[in-house]
């Protein structure tokens, strides 16, 4: 157990974060205010005396930070092992303060482990915004290069890969009117099964499948409401997510992309995505229904090759399928498909992995997006632990670059990256797509470029005002609270957006 102790509640987040990625799985429990806190004491007397105090036994390593008026001092104790250090600091610059604590005990935390991390001293989510503010202020890649390992201790290859996407995404991005356009999301929240690793907020479409109808009637509300408050705004991506919105029957499918394309104006859109998802969801009957419609990508997910995976994390398709519903996509027409994989599955060796590229290659599709598995807390993989614990589940960057050079050999290029608390080897997820071909909203969603309006149950709306203020809006989880409660629903985000300062919609304003 990691015991964390903080003179002053400042950085705690970003404390742990660092923790977790030195040490993955282990309990991290924090004091604020030093006097209170086990091993304190300790500390306090080892910097009096110079001899090593004992460490309160409940924990086998105490972190220790204080933030005195121009310093900041840390210790480490681990067993009879201590490390401190303390640095001169005026506090005037809250970021820099931060990179510098996050420095320094990267260094301490490397040296007990004697591991480095590729990512450096970043354990953020959006690695590839620093890059992106730094290219478009005209920066050299040189600099931001230097300015990456410098402040962050970054690796020399995720640096060079944040970079590449960095300006792959610019590039992207050059054409979107961020001020006068705006991205939506309609999230359904139904899935056939429950994946052992899922902690997305879906529920089994068994259960559901009869007030389905309910469903559709609030979300056709929340529709109609951001058609009349954005008709002033350009729409530039549409995208249909979940759960897994090809548990809907082709019926109500037809029904649901009919009324959007009602709806909505067009004419700036430049991609429609619905992640048709699970093969074992996935009928011609629903392709056909999406094909008749405006959707320009869509996702077929088969997360690994290996058969005995897919059982043990609750897949009731099998690989053949996948490989059938790939094929009656492209027969009826699609020319954008994505497939997301995952890489850390339970029991998954590098050969395992290897068969899987080897698959996507015979199969090529125009994107491919790997994730490197995240154990999320509210997953029956963590939930259950103990029945899981001695299943072997690793992700390494051997893995990565064998799954970046299959993506080379299919003529795919990396063009957005994400990471996730507590993922698999501390690395990230990848997005390779073809020329032409890249996912537009999945960019807009990380780089929080652009506003986004969220519709169903467990969806955020997310406001980008300029300056780059970003504010939120909640929908609820729980589903008989979103269909009880969808006006209120609707009040939040017309009060997000009247908040705005003038920079929403005339018509969302109160």
């Amino acid at each position: 157990m990691i015991r964390l102790c903080l003179s002053e509640e400042n950085f705690e987040y970003d404390i742990r974060g660092l923790l977790m990625s030195f040490y993955p799985g282990e309990t991290i429990t924090t004091k604020i205010g030093e006097p209170d806190c086990p091993g304190a004491e300790a500390a306090r007397e080892t910097e009096r005396t110079g001899r090593q105090a004992q460490v309160p036994a409940e924990a086998d390593k105490v972190l220790r930070v204080v933030y005195r008026p121009d310093s900041l001092a840390v210790t480490f104790s681990v067993g009879e092992r201590e490390y401190a250090e303390d640095q001169a600091n005026d506090y005037a610059d809250r970021k820099e303060t931060k990179c510098a604590l996050k420095r320094m005990l990267y260094g301490i935390l490397s040296e007990e482990t004697k591991k480095t991390l590729p990512w450096g001293t970043l354990t953020g989510i959006r690695p590839t915004k620093i890059p992106m503010a730094l290219l478009e202020q005209g920066a050299a890649e040189e600099e931001i290069r230097d300015y990456m390992q410098r402040t962050y201790l970054t690796g020399d290859k995720k640096t060079a890969l944040a970079i590449d996407i960095a300006r792959r995404e610019k590039e992207i991005l050059k054409d979107i009117d961020y001020e006068n356009g705006y991205s939506i999301y309609i999230g359904i929240p139904f899935c056939p099964t429950t994946c052992l690793y899922c902690s997305f907020t879906s529920y089994p479409i068994g259960k559901w499948a009869g007030r389905m109808e309910e469903y559709l009637a609030a979300l056709f509300q929340e529709i109609d409401y951001t058609a009349e408050a954005f008709a002033g705004k350009k729409l530039n991506t549409v995208y249909i997510g979940g759960g897994t919105p090809t548990t809907l029957t082709a019926d109500q499918m037809d029904r649901l992309l009919t009324k959007v394309e009602e709806s909505f104006d067009f004419t700036y859109v430049l991609e429609f995505t619905v992640e048709a998802g699970r093969p074992d969801s996935i009928t011609r009957e629903k392709l056909e229904a999406i094909r008749r419609h405006k959707v320009t990508r869509i996702s077929i997910n088969p997360q690994t090759m290996k058969q005995e995976t897919l059982r043990l994390i609750g897949r009731q398709h099998t690989t053949e399928q996948i490989r059938e519903v790939y094929h009656l996509a492209r027969e009826i027409g699609f020319d954008n498909i994505n497939m997301d994989l995952i890489l850390g599955l339970p029991e998954e060796t590098k050969e395992d992995v290897q068969h899987t590229m080897e698959e996507m290659l015979a199969l090529r599709p125009d994107n491919l997006t790997v994730h490197s598995l995240a154990i999320k807390r509210a997953s029956r993989l963590n939930l259950q632990w103990e029945k899981y614990a001695d299943l072997k589940m690793e992700n390494t960057e051997e893995l990565m670059e064998l799954t970046a050079s299959y993506a080379a050999r299919m003529g795919l290029e990396p063009y957005y990256l994400y990471r996730q608390k507590n993922m698999s080897g501390n690395l990230e997820n990848v997005g390779y797509a073809a020329p032409g071909k890249a996912g537009i909203y999945n960019i807009l969603i990380m780089e929080e470029k652009q506003s986004i309006v969220a519709m169903g149950a467990g969806s955020t709306t997310k406001a980008v005002f300029p300056g780059g203020r970003i504010e939120r809006a909640d929908n609820v989880k729980d589903i008989e609270q979103y269909l009880s409660r969808i006006d209120e629903m609707i009040e939040r985000k017309r009060r997000l957006f009247a908040g705005g300062r003038g920079t929403a919609p005339e018509q969302t304003r109160v």
